[in-house]
């Protein structure tokens, strides 16, 4: 039978009755949640299995393909350079990547990558997950192109490029790959066990992932925005090979487990609140609710605040509010259903990284329960 282990705080029992609840009936195969409050890590729980067959226990080193979980690491890597100065929100990107002007994107700005609005929300033409893992080829054709909306007008998930965007940024000012920026500047001084792609040393700690069952999506237009951002169609099955996990897809191939998310986010939370060591200062952390877009989106169809690299909860009319409390809360998910929780207002971090992926957005039953828990472990219900 699955069994769960790690450390859990009296005070959160019910987390880990929860937890363990999904674990030993099968609905969850493998998963881990953490959750540091005010500093102290109070929840690392980790059980199942990191395979299919469900021979291979899920155990405290087990890392896993995080898919858009990864997009918050890249979007700290940018906050970390407008931190040092390097860069401002406001900075042109043709100023530190100059092809990148080309077609009436001369005006995009950090922070329209940051908030998924800079109109460059896809590859205009085909592609397989081989032309995507070329990060030369990928990112030289989002260079390019033209925007796919006026940059800054709306926002629409960025779902693939995120990192491309990003990443290609962080090359022309650092001289770093994405990689190797989050290597030197964020995962290791904090000993956060969180990589961009899986290096070949991890590869047999790397858990599997269980596709969701078949997505059922309508016939969009094949200029629609669905169509131009999946593209490539999604394919769990990819992130197994070495391509993949070679590769640097700074949107989706982050491989991590929820403690070392927490440990990573909640020096961000924490921000000039006792963070150490500090990776962004106070500032740069409180830049993330500056508000940049909020709509439907027009790739998932969800409302949603963004603002400096994460969604904001909004004032109840976003599609985050009724699964959060209210405050300055900020976070982002991956596909399957991985969340990470930036909670200010509280001083709590929150991860929670699975391989069996489920087709529920943007909070999967699971993830929704163990959040209700938490909270209400710590005196907050809503």
């Amino acid at each position: 039978m699955a069994q769960v282990s790690g450390s859990c705080d009296t005070q959160f029992q019910g987390v880990r009755d929860a937890f363990s609840k999904y674990i030993v009936s099968g609905e969850e195969n493998g998963a881990s949640l953490a959750v540091n409050v005010d500093g102290k890590d109070v929840v690392n729980l980790y059980g199942g299995y990191a395979n299919n067959d469900r021979t291979k226990p899920w155990t405290e080193n087990t890392i896993v393909n995080m898919y858009s979980c990864t997009k918050i690491v890249s979007a700290l890597a940018m906050l970390k350079l407008v931190d040092q100065g390097s860069v401002s929100f406001t900075d042109k990107v043709a100023k530190f990547w100059p092809e990148f002007a080309a077609n009436g994107k001369e005006n995009v700005e950090i922070r329209h990558l940051l908030s998924h609005s800079s109109g460059v929300a896809g590859w205009e033409k085909p592609m397989t997950y081989e032309d995507m893992c070329d990060l030369e080829k990928s990112t030289a054709a989002l260079a390019a192109q033209a925007p796919f909306w006026e940059p800054g007008t709306m926002s629409s998930y960025h779902c693939w490029v995120y990192g491309h965007l990003i990443g290609e940024v962080v090359r022309r000012v650092t001289g770093l790959a994405l990689k190797e920026f989050v290597a030197k500047e964020l995962a290791g001084p904090v000993g956060a066990d969180v990589q961009i792609g899986c290096k070949e040393e991890d590869w047999p700690r790397a858990s599997e992932l269980i596709p969701p069952p078949g997505l059922d999506l309508p016939p969009f237009p094949p200029d629609s925005l669905p169509v131009k951002i999946l593209n490539p169609i999604p394919n769990p099955a990819f992130a197994h090979t070495e391509t993949w996990r070679r590769a640097e897809i700074g949107g989706a191939n982050g491989h991590a487990n929820a403690a070392a998310c927490v440990r990573l986010l909640s020096k961000v939370t924490l921000a000039g609140r006792g963070a150490e060591p500090e990776l962004i200062s106070k500032k740069t952390a409180d830049a993330i609710f500056e508000k940049q877009t909020q709509n439907i989106d027009g790739f998932n169809g969800l409302t949603i605040r963004w603002g400096q690299g994460l969604a904001l909860r909004g004032d109840g009319e976003t599609s985050l509010d009724d699964w959060l409390p209210p405050g300055r809360v900020a976070l982002w998910g991956g596909w399957g259903g991985s969340l990470c929780i930036l909670d200010f207002e509280r001083k709590v971090t929150i991860s929670y990284i699975m391989n069996k992926m489920r087709l529920e957005m943007p909070v999967t039953p699971p993830a929704r329960e163990y959040l209700k828990e938490i909270y209400k472990s710590i005196g907050v219900e809503w």
